[in-house]
């Protein structure tokens, strides 16, 4: 199976391409740029083909998968010629900026019978099944909230997250993690029940926001995200025996043992978990979607995640 990259991404360059190097069941044929030099850093490196165009190397049909790390406002029509190349899509999150371009997607997917990914890598970390061991056998008790937070300090002048044309947004950019991790441990029921975002003065994305969402089961969620705060990444778990506490949820890289701390009323302990590759993880899920013709043509709640995420942009705005 070969693989080739659509853009020069910084996260293809250090994320992508060291753990696709670990996977013996994908070739990397090559990445499309439109800049010579920056296609030519990811040869000196990783080997492969520099293609002189996006359509370039979708025209190559020795390639079979393709993976889109481009700036979110272009994922719908990259992933269209991707689809309509024959070939199957693995793109970074968040899979569009909207939902009616995320149906449009996964329809001309399954006319296809190609498979397609979202890349919320966390998701195939070993510290996530550790987390859910501990909800399932009590060790908490029973679970009275669930609390998400990701954020970060404000980027460089010129980072397309604050740029509404390429699909900035602190929604769509780190509040996609807090929304996934919510489905995943309350379930495909979850809705939102309140939502806000703000976008200051001066900006044309917003910079922040949070939402309180809610199964059918009662079990509540409150996540929080932002692009212009004090750096935070931690799940939190409030149960009636003790409270667990996850600092390094959805950015605990390959080379990080991440940290559990659980409290108690009298006790407090801290479990060490070991390191994993979540990024190496979540190409292996690729790859067991493409290999396993009995498995759906796409992979878990992309539509119910995109859904969530335009049911809080309808929130209110401030």
């Amino acid at each position: 199976m070969k693989l080739g990259i659509l853009g020069t991404a910084d996260i293809a360059f250090r994320r992508f391409l060291p753990a696709l190097s670990k996977c013996p069941q994908i070739t990397y044929a090559g990445v499309a740029s439109r800049t010579p030099e920056k296609g030519l850093k990811f040869q000196e490196n990783f080997g492969g083909k520099v293609y002189e165009s996006y359509e370039t190397l979708l025209e190559d049909e020795s390639i079979d998968a393709v993976y889109v790390p481009l700036p979110p406002a272009l994922h719908f029509e990259w992933g269209r010629k991707v689809l309509e190349s024959g070939k199957h899509l693995f793109m970074e999150k968040p899979f569009t900026t909207n939902q009616h371009d995320t149906e449009r997607l996964l329809e001309l997917a399954g006319k296809k019978g190609l498979k397609v990914h979202e890349n919320y890598m966390f998701l195939y970390h070993s510290q996530l099944a550790k987390i859910k061991e501990m909800i399932s056998d009590g060790s908490l008790g029973n679970i009275r909230l669930y609390k998400m937070s990701f954020g970060f300090p404000m980027r460089g002048e010129g980072d397309f997250r604050y740029n509404k044309e390429l699909g900035g947004g602190a929604l769509l950019d780190c509040g996609g993690y807090p929304v996934r991790l919510a489905l995943e441990l309350l379930g495909d029921t979850t809705n939102v029940v309140q939502s806000k975002l703000y976008q200051p003065n001066g900006f044309e994305v917003d910079l922040y926001g949070n939402a309180v969402m809610e199964n059918d089961e009662g079990d509540v969620a409150q996540i929080s995200f932002g692009m212009d705060n004090a750096y935070q990444c931690q799940l939190e778990v409030w149960g009636s025996k003790a409270t667990l506490i996850a600092p390094r949820i959805f950015t605990a890289g390959d080379g990080i043992k991440p940290t559990l701390i659980l409290k108690s009323s009298t006790d407090e302990k801290q479990i060490e978990l070991e390191s994993d590759d979540q990024f190496l993880h979540s190409i292996e899920k690729f790859i067991t979607y493409i290999t396993d013709l009995n498995k759906y043509s796409i992979s878990d709640n992309i539509m119910l995640q995109s859904m969530i995420i335009e049911n809080i942009m309808r929130g209110l705005h401030i």
